[in-house]
């Protein structure tokens, strides 16, 4: 039940608006001055003030303004009986929802308390939607512990508090509109809109107006005003998906928007100027497309004051358990019943080089779930290409160039010892057997290595 707050010194005019309303389905509190009901609003849960323009002592249009301070969120319905047009704006300058005059009609107050409370109701639901979205990507929830990913959440945490654009690149499947999500969320703007578009999936046309909008009349079938992405992101963040693949032409539109933050949109003359933080992504070399001519430069050094390279999920092998933990979690919850791996399903699972990355590997894991009847996972739920394939070592990659032999087999050993442990959820005995090795020499190793559990 919503509560109400009527605020007037003269008794009769409480009373009546008590009885007008309690019978809508409101719970109706009220008070004769302006300080009670400043502490009724600090201290309770008040939905709506509706209150008496002139009282002595402190204003309702005090009142106003100190609710504002205290709650700026919630709606104030001011009264009076000497309405005036200078009034009434002065009101709603100071974010008066709405402005009646006594003596009032009965329905045209119902109308005015039931808009407020909508408008509040919506308020609240999107403040709590935004709290849902920023408690879902918080950095430290991106599943991963391996060195790799952590140096992107250090990263996340550096540039998420400021302005700066930001280029996120890696193999497609890695999660880089998630790492665009966590910056976004963790920043000064997350109660403002995140909206993406993928720079690949539409024509130049297509991507000009989804970008930029378009007026009425502006192309065959643009039969009304649309705003684009970069409205839509005003005071938020613009995520530019596979912003390598933008034509030509569109780039240097894009250029000059970074530069000057405004725009016109297709078919229009009025200058639109917005407040927006860019970030991008893409799967290719840009730095190559560059060197190529395909991508301009000074385009390039606008998008990427801050890059961040998220790994493949063979450099983050140390992770592949978490995921796994993860996914099945995700799909047992959604499937209603208990799943588990056999040790045969999870050793191909761990051995695999999964090339379509963290993307490939819940594919897997949801197909199983949804495949499986008796919620015993077993390596004939996966897909062929996972049986009898052997893990891609890339040598290239996991070890730095020009390392000595000796300090190669170290980081080799280090980093194995690391996955065992991982996949043994830590308990030494266990990982120690995985490895072929005694308790006593992993114990020995995790000392030389500083590995702690």
């Amino acid at each position: 039940m919503e509560t109400i707050l009527i605020v007037d010194d003269e008794k009769n005019y409480r009373l009546v608006l008590e009885a007008l309303l309690t019978p809508e389905g409101y719970e109706i509190v009220t008070a004769n001055n302006s300080v009670d009901a400043l502490q009724m609003v600090s201290e309770g849960d008040i939905d709506l003030v509706v209150t008496d323009m002139k009282m002595p002592g402190m204003s309702g249009m005090e009142l106003l303004e100190s609710c504002k301070k205290v709650k700026p969120e919630i709606p104030v319905v001011m009264m009076t009986a000497f309405g005036t047009i200078e009034m009434a704006v002065e009101a709603m300058k100071k974010r008066a929802f709405d402005y009646i005059t006594k003596p009032f009609q009965n329905e045209q107050l119902k109308m005015t308390v039931g808009k407020a409370l909508e408008n509040y109701r919506l308020v609240k639901e999107n403040r709590m939607l935004s709290q849902a979205l920023s408690d879902r990507f918080r950095f430290d929830n991106i599943i991963g512990k391996s060195k790799p990913m952590r140096k992107v959440f250090d990263l996340i945490s550096k540039v998420a508090q400021t302005k700066a654009s930001v280029l996120i690149t890696g193999p497609s499947g890695t999660g880089k509109e998630l790492i665009a999500k966590a910056i976004h969320y963790n920043s000064p703007r997350k109660d403002r809109p995140f909206i993406s578009i993928n720079c690949g999936a539409l024509t130049e046309t297509l991507l000009e107006s989804e970008l930029f909008g378009h007026e009425k009349g502006a192309f065959t079938g643009a039969v009304a005003m649309k705003k684009g992405r970069f409205e839509l992101a005003d005071g938020g963040t613009l995520f530019l998906d596979e912003v390598g693949d933008m034509p030509p032409q569109l780039q240097v539109k894009l250029l000059r928007v970074l530069q000057e933050m405004e725009f016109e949109r297709v078919g229009g003359t009025r200058t639109i100027k917005v407040d927006v933080r860019v970030l991008s992504a893409s799967n290719q070399n840009i730095k190559e497309d560059v060197a190529n001519e395909t991508f301009r430069e000074d385009l390039f050094y606008r998008l990427n004051v801050i890059q961040i390279e998220v790994p493949s999920l063979k450099e983050r092998l140390d992770d592949v358990p978490l995921l796994i933990n993860h996914f099945i979690e995700k799909y047992r919850t959604e499937a209603g019943q208990k799943i588990e791996l056999s040790p045969e399903a999870r050793k191909m699972l761990y051995g695999y080089a999964w090339p379509g990355n963290v993307r490939e590997l819940e594919n897997v894991i949801e197909r199983a779930v949804v495949l499986n009847s008796d919620g015993f996972i077993t390596p004939d739920d996966f897909p062929e290409e996972l049986k009898g394939a052997e893990a891609d070592f890339d040598v290239e990659r996991f070890i730095p160039p020009g390392v000595p032999l000796p300090g190669a087999l170290e980081q080799i050993e280090e980093k194995l010892i690391r996955r065992a442990l991982v996949q043994c959820g830590n308990v030494q005995s266990h990982a120690a057997e995985m490895l072929g090795i005694t308790k006593s020499l992993i114990q020995h190793k995790m000392k030389k290595y500083n590995i702690t559990v």
